[in-house]
């Protein structure tokens, strides 16, 4: 694959110098003039706010005009009330075809710890109203975050997001990335869409490639109700995964961007635009560049470091298959070992590496949280599971193993064949840490010497998890938290399990990993998690339904991490 120069890239990204409003308290008042020369425009994705830090916020909407061709200016406010009867900012921002018509503000100088209300204003239309709020500053006792990831539209809707909204005191929403899905109508997770009405439009079912595609695509997914209505609840914190732009992607390349399918460089540029575009992000090195990866401070309790572990640093993933004998299948174990265990090999690169380095060394906070995208915790399982046979049998053989484990933490005398079966594993997901050891203990290493217990936060598997990190030597480093998917169909689709077979596999799966305390491998849902001085509460929360919006919360799980 051809990489692009950063001339290249530049070129081929289209951006606009800046498409952010920048909002002091010294910014001007609008003026009846102002006023009068508002554009006749339609709210119809809502409003969003983002990326708050204790003085300032990034408030977002989308103004559709009547004439596309003309230059669109609405009104923005923001206030301490929900009537806007205390209007403490406010100011006209423009937006044009160029910039899709989305709009955001940069309101600066703002009171730390506040909670805010915000509009914006057409000539004949006001939008939805939103609730955001700054971060804190110094010694407090709550930090509240629902954490989402994997929204697939066609796959059902997002009621998960909706009864997230309805969540008091959250302080923010941070999504883990698989915003939205690239593939075709007829391809991944779509068997139901017609069904259900969650088909993707005529001039926008096939796989995304250019900047228009990723375009509707945004606008489709923010037309679901339970998106504008936790967009509209609480301030977003994001990162991407790799479905914004294509399935696998790594540094100069991804599993889904196949031949004939054009430079993946223009590809990434185009996908990255979008998400710039409708997403309510500050890019931390400007709207030209592909880095994500910042941090954001809730007083002195927690660091939160969001990255990116997809498209700037990844090494392309290994394949199994690579390394099997094309006749006999037999895998090359000794050269499998060596690739994998390369110390060169990296999941982030080193310039956010140094990043993570430096930012965590410096902080002084009680907790320390990573914020990104997949599996860090070792997920190694009994080779035979997934080497052993059909996919159907799969339940069968776990639980076969968790018998022999049972026997063995019993006491009991199992034959050297039994034992092997036990020892022998192997990582299932070969894209997540897993698939960049050296580097995972890296990590591991860099909080172990600072001597700050670690919190990671995942999404991209669909399922929840939840795990006890360790380094390769058994010192403990901290503890995995991973969300579920909002709609995306889990391992039950995968392994053919049901609401009967699941929670048996997902209680033997648990026995077999070393590290692996719970997880739910059948259901929707979100995580929330609750930090204070003294513990940290994790609590999983799942709803019956995505294929219609009428829903209910079925089931949660909770635990506590003592400080």
């Amino acid at each position: 694959m051809k990489q692009l120069s950063r001339r290249q890239f530049l070129k081929s990204s289209a951006f606009t110098a800046t498409t952010i409003a920048i909002s002091t308290s010294l910014s001007a008042c609008i003026s009846r003039a102002d006023r009068q020369n508002l554009s006749i425009v339609n709210f119809n994705y809502g409003v969003a706010s983002g990326d708050p830090s204790s003085s300032s916020v990034i408030l977002w909407t989308h103004a559709e005009p009547q004439d596309k061709s003309q230059l669109v200016n609405i009104q923005w406010e923001l206030a301490s009330d929900s009537a806007f009867t205390q209007v403490v900012r406010s100011g006209l921002v423009s937006t044009k075809q160029n910039q899709d018509f989305t709009a955001k503000v940069d309101v600066q100088e703002l009171s730390p710890a506040t909670q805010y209300y915000y509009r914006f204003i057409g000539a004949q239309m006001t939008s939805p109203t939103g609730i955001t709020r700054t971060l804190p500053q110094g010694s407090i006792e709550q930090v509240k975050l629902v954490v989402v990831s994997c929204s697939n539209y066609p796959a059902g809707y997002f009621n998960a997001y909706q009864d997230a909204a309805q969540l008091k005191d959250i302080d923010a929403v941070v999504h883990l990335g698989d915003y939205i899905y690239e593939y075709p109508m007829g391809g991944y997770a779509t068997d139901k869409a017609n069904e259900i009405g969650r088909a993707l439009a005529e001039d926008n079912a096939t796989e995304l490639l250019n900047l228009e595609d990723y375009r509707k695509r945004y606008a489709l997914y923010r037309s679901d109700k339970g998106l504008q209505a936790l967009h509209a609840a609480a301030p977003f914190i994001v990162v991407w995964d790799d479905h914004e732009v294509c399935n696998d992607t790594y540094k100069n390349g991804a599993e889904n961007h196949n031949a004939g399918e054009g430079d993946f460089f223009i590809r990434r540029a185009a996908a990255i635009q979008a998400y710039y575009e409708w997403l309510p992000i500050r890019p931390p090195y400007g709207e030209q560049k592909p880095e994500i990866y910042r941090s954001f401070e809730f007083g002195s309790l927690l660091s939160l470091y969001m990255l990116d572990t997809r498209l700037i640093g990844r090494d392309k993933q290994l394949s199994y298959q690579d390394y099997r004998d094309t006749k006999t299948q037999q895998l090359d174990v000794k050269s499998f070992i060596n690739d994998l265990n390369n110390p060169k090999r990296t999941l982030m690169g080193k310039t956010q590496f140094s990043w993570l380095e430096t930012a965590v060394s410096q902080s002084t906070s009680q907790w320390q949280m990573l914020g990104q995208q997949v599996l860090m915790a070792k997920m190694l399982i009994p080779s035979e599971v997934f080497a052993g046979g059909e996919l159907a049998q799969t339940a069968q053989r776990i639980a076969a193993l968790k018998t022999l484990k049972d026997q063995l933490d019993a006491g009991g005398n199992l034959s050297k064949a039994e034992r092997t079966r036990l020892a022998s594993v192997m990582p299932y997901n070969l894209d997540a840490w897993d698939g960049y050891p050296a580097e995972r203990e890296a990590v591991y290493a860099l909080f172990k010497t600072l001597n700050k217990p670690l919190v990671v936060l995942a999404g991209d598997t669909h399922n929840a998890w939840y795990s006890k990190l360790k380094d390769k030597d058994g010192y403990p480093i901290g503890v995995e938290f991973a969300t579920p998917g909002i709609t995306s169909p889990g391992m039950e689709t995968y392994l053919k399990l049901d609401d009967n077979s699941a929670p048996k596999v997902a209680s033997d799966l648990t026995a077999l990993i070393d590290e692996l305390e719970y997880c739910n491998l059948h259901q929707r849902g979100y995580l929330v998690v609750t930090v204070t001085p003294q513990n940290m509460l994790a609590e999983w929360r799942f709803i019956d339904n995505i294929l219609s919006e009428d829903y209910r919360i079925i089931d949660s799980y909770q635990l506590n991490k003592p400080a």
